[in-house]
């Protein structure tokens, strides 16, 4: 439902993106993907007047930024013993590149609510009581992940934790436009998604509330009372 490897995604699409600041780079990108079919690096060059040294670079560079996707196949037609090697082809990854100043995580609460929207047209439950299960369910989940502290997590996120006293406020919303427009419903949703990190990480000594202030999230993680009253619980019913 998230990332594969989420420590490791902003890094590297930032790197991929680097990669087709190169002006040859950029052309044999923009030329295999236009293409129908897979390209030989011989078919790039000859289409772009260059080496085939030149064009087989660019092209593995490419190809180890996932930007391109490396197939081989045999162009003669033939198979067996004395129908040559396959040739190495290049067409569009499947990887999709996206990166974003401050980070922002639109596809995961797109995914959220049409979930939510989706199972609640199936069963009759409110869709903000769904979306709410859901944002907390995969919370927990992304704490399973890996075995690290909330700071850590929140900071992979994209949340920019930074320390206030014994809480954590976060300089970052993942959600930020579509906080601003449908506040309610966003924030309700990173309450709980926060709310199901902490619990999936064991983490008993900060709750998270909802504390909307300018220039940051609306979520703030503060530490647990010694009451069993849970903040989150009393946050959620208002939302």
């Amino acid at each position: 439902m998230f990332v594969d490897h989420p420590k490791e995604a902003p890094q590297s699409d930032v790197s991929a993106v680097a990669a087709l600041d190169e002006p040859t780079r950029r052309r044999l990108y923009d030329h295999v993907v236009r293409q129908p079919a897979p390209v030989s690096r011989d078919e790039a060059a000859a289409a772009l007047g260059l080496a085939r040294q030149t064009a087989a670079f660019h092209l593995d560079r490419l190809a180890d930024e996932a930007l391109l996707d490396v197939v081989y196949e045999r162009r003669s037609g033939r198979t067996g013993p004395g129908a040559g090697r396959p040739a190495k082809l290049y067409k569009r990854s499947a990887k999709q590149v996206t990166v974003s100043l401050p980070e922002r995580r639109y596809e995961l609460a797109g995914r959220l609510l049409a979930q939510a929207v989706e199972e609640a047209d199936t069963t009759g439950e409110p869709v903000r009581a769904v979306l709410h299960r859901k944002a907390r369910t995969l919370g927990a989940r992304l704490a399973a992940q890996d075995t690290v502290n909330v700071f850590d997590l929140l900071e992979r996120y994209g949340f920019e934790p930074r320390f206030d006293g014994a809480a954590i406020v976060l300089g970052n919303c993942p959600f930020h436009e579509l906080a601003r427009e449908h506040t309610q419903t966003v924030c309700g949703m990173n309450l709980h998604l926060l709310g199901g990190v902490l619990e999936g990480l064991g983490d008993g000594t900060l709750q998270a509330h909802l504390s909307p202030s300018p220039g940051h999230c609306c979520v703030r993680l503060e530490p647990a009372p010694s009451s069993p009253s849970s903040a989150t619980a009393n946050d959620a019913t208002r939302l």
